[in-house]
């Protein structure tokens, strides 16, 4: 039984890193085998669509990668969701994923064809992505044009249907040889396989039905998003010949990173920096935080290297479940001068302090003790 957690890569049976024409040709093996229409297995369905899922993802460059670095917790937090088409017949579904039909010949070349996809980007700081936004992204995208209504016929007409191919798109061409007889298919030369001619092309778009136009999207950027994910927004895109569906639109999104603060995942990192008597003392700082600086206590005694955990001050899980961490790492710093009456209080400091202060609890030995096991 398919599984919706398998690796895209074992659904398809191709080793990561394969080219795009290893993983295609897997797809095309797989979809004649499991495509409804061809096989009786319960299942044929579910891993069919498993198996479409899996090609969506990894024929497209810039969700592959994504993929491979976030795998699908990175893809959902980019607005990936899978398609949700109807599996109609196994040749419908060969035109809809490659442009051709099953027997290679390109798919509905005289009718309704899908509008391309568009790319923008978006860039926020580190405390936009930590608190989520809507921000406005400028697009340009080819519209239908308003004054044919998308067919590129001029206002008051329309366009012919073409008499070569009767509005099919293609022309067949018949050939005997000593084999037999041979038919071959091809785009009309004379309609160019759109299945139609304009003999009063549109002024506005010139015939082609569409027309570019600059303006912008609004969008919601998800708390948690990382820098270089991507949204996407179905329907975003150019529009589609002949009244075909939209493309869609994919934002990427950039997080500028912030000064004083690292970022691994959910996870983030900060210093602070502390003297020698601060450590010994305590002391109470302000570190950055991803929405403003944040106050710690800082407790005496503590060590050079140490790293004090603020559980649920990281960023937020795209998946809304939890907050990850803020670490701040701690530093102290040794006076590197001294003067002579600096050095004497030090001393003395030094022999009234003796060797007690610095033991941990369940130490043995000691500091002395601890540098002896250390040499062990």
């Amino acid at each position: 039984m398919a599984t919706a957690e398998r690796d895209y890569y074992e659904i398809l049976g191709v080793e990561r890193g394969a080219p795009d024409a290893d993983i295609k040709r897997a797809f095309r093996k797989l979809a004649r085998e499991l495509h409804p229409d061809v096989s009786d297995a319960p299942d044929a369905e579910a891993r069919f669509r498993e198996a479409a899922e899996a090609y969506e993802v990894l024929s497209d460059p810039e969700r592959r990668a994504t993929y491979d670095r976030y795998g699908r917790e990175g893809l959902r937090g980019g607005g990936f969701a899978p398609a949700d088409f109807n599996l109609g017949n196994l040749s419908d579904i060969f035109g809809a994923f490659f442009g051709e039909s099953l027997f290679g010949q390109a798919a509905h070349p005289g009718g309704p064809n899908r509008g391309g996809d568009v790319t923008a980007r978006a860039e926020i700081s580190l405390a936009e992505a930590f608190t989520g936004l809507a921000v406005g992204v400028p697009t340009r995208v080819a519209q239908g044009c308003e004054t044919c209504d998308g067919n590129g016929a001029a206002p008051g007409t329309v366009p012919r249907i073409c008499d070569a191919c009767a509005g099919a798109g293609r022309v067949q061409q018949v050939s005997q040889s000593v084999f037999g007889q041979f038919v071959r298919s091809g785009a009309c030369p004379r309609c160019e396989g759109i299945g139609s001619i304009i003999e009063t092309p549109c002024v506005t778009c010139d015939g082609v039905g569409r027309v570019l136009h600059d303006g912008e999207i609004d969008i919601d950027i998800p708390a948690g998003i990382d820098d270089g994910q991507r949204i996407r927004v179905r329907g975003g895109g150019h529009a589609g010949a002949l009244g075909g569906p939209s493309g869609d639109l994919f934002v990427q999104v950039d997080v500028r990173p912030q000064s004083g603060i690292e970022r691994d995942g959910a996870d983030l990192h900060t210093a602070v920096e502390l003297t020698m008597t601060q450590a010994a003392l305590g002391a109470a700082l302000a570190v950055p935080g991803p929405a403003g600086a944040i106050d710690v206590e800082i407790a005496a005694g503590t060590q050079p290297g140490h790293v004090l955990v603020l559980r649920g001050q990281g960023m937020p899980s795209l998946e809304g479940r939890r907050r990850g961490s803020l670490h701040v790492h701690v530093r102290i710093h040794i006076p590197r001068q001294l003067d002579d009456e600096q050095r004497v209080l030090v001393e003395q400091l030094g022999a009234a302090l003796g060797e007690e202060p610095y033991r941990d609890d369940g130490d043995d030995g000691g500091l002395f003790g601890r540098l002896k096991n250390v040499f062990r």
